[in-house]
């Protein structure tokens, strides 16, 4: 029986790819780096973390930046395999476990915006191999930023991004397939489906900008109390999805609301700064944060959900200008 573990359960290692696309951050990749370096010193501390780098070029620049940071290098494992983009969650495979450690390797196609993926496709396929699981191709199109799931059987995503019809991941395959796909590959029993995302996503609603289980019974939601914000009605009517949605057994969910950052934006271009977009490691949480009043808001509950970990804010201002932040740059990896 396969089943998808969720992110609090112990990790073998995360994967990140080391940033070097200029393209992503017009105006502001000097500043990347750092935060990744700031990430890798935090999550290094308390698991093994395997990093994708171009080339050896590559990788002597990013462990001099490291060492600079203060990371601890030597549990640091470089991967020597070309990328477009760094986003790992969305192109990288999705570990799974039943009689040993699998991983899904999903169809990647750049959210279904980009023509330069081919190198990122096959990411999920090299992860796998390095990891010593047994990949099991899936043969649709999927990011894992599109879903979240309890560890138990329920998972969360979202009608526009997999059911849109603005983008094409997989033409013809309705909520029925999906669900199939979902229970054969991840052993999922219960789909629970949101509406829409958070205005600037560029990945067409992704889930890790809404909505995250943070343990078997309760998810953390966004919300924006601003009724003039563009956010307020989506994430209300996701609220109200889960307030009467039911986990694999039956049993109503406990919805913890977190109010959403404010608007940020580049050059007018509206960006999805969310807190939801937070990563689980070993005895760690990481948060992106934007110099926000509601920073400290985000950074308390986390705390409260999460009593037993470190919680660490990572300044996310800069890195969201590539349409992504802290869950979109890493994948975990099961014990």
């Amino acid at each position: 029986m396969v089943r998808m573990p969720a992110e609090w359960e112990p990790h073998a290692a995360t994967w990140l790819a080391w940033p070097h696309n200029r393209k992503d951050w017009p105006g502001k990749f000097s500043a990347i780096p750092l935060v990744y370096a700031e990430i890798i010193r935090h999550l290094a501390r308390h698991e093994p973390v395997e990093l994708i780098v171009d080339d050896p070029a590559a990788e002597a620049k990013a462990r001099r930046l490291l060492v600079r940071a203060g990371a601890p290098v030597g549990n640091v494992r470089f991967h020597h395999w070309p990328t477009d983009r760094i986003w790992v969650r969305d192109s990288g495979c999705s570990f799974v476990q039943g009689e040993g450690l699998g991983a899904v390797t999903w169809r990647f196609n750049a959210w279904a915006k980009y023509p330069d993926f081919q190198r990122d496709e096959a990411i999920g396929l090299r992860m796998a191999q390095a990891a010593g699981a047994g990949p099991a191709q899936a043969g649709v199109v999927l990011e894992g930023g599109s879903i979240d799931v309890n560890g138990r059987g329920t998972l969360l995503t979202t009608e526009e991004c997999l059911l849109g019809d603005v983008q094409q991941r997989n033409p013809g395959l309705d909520r029925a397939g999906y669900e199939r796909v979902f229970a054969e590959r991840l052993g999922v029993s219960r789909v629970i489906w949101l509406d829409h995302g958070i205005q600037g996503d560029d990945t067409h609603g992704h889930v890790d900008d809404l909505s995250r289980f943070v343990a078997a019974d309760t998810v953390l939601t966004m919300v924006e109390p601003d009724p003039a914000q563009p956010n307020h009605a989506p994430l209300r009517e996701n609220l109200r999805r889960l307030r009467a949605a039911r986990d694999q057994d039956g049993n109503p969910l406990r919805v913890v609301e977190l109010p959403m950052p404010g608007p940020v934006s580049f050059n007018g271009v509206a960006l999805p700064a969310s807190y939801a977009n937070f990563y689980l490691a070993n005895g760690l949480v990481l948060v992106p944060v934007f110099n926000d009043r509601n920073d400290r808001l985000a950074l308390n509950l986390l705390a409260e959900l999460f009593p037993d970990r470190e919680v660490v804010g990572i300044y996310a201002g800069d890195l969201i200008l590539g349409f992504g932040a802290l869950h979109c740059l890493t994948q975990q990896q099961p014990l």
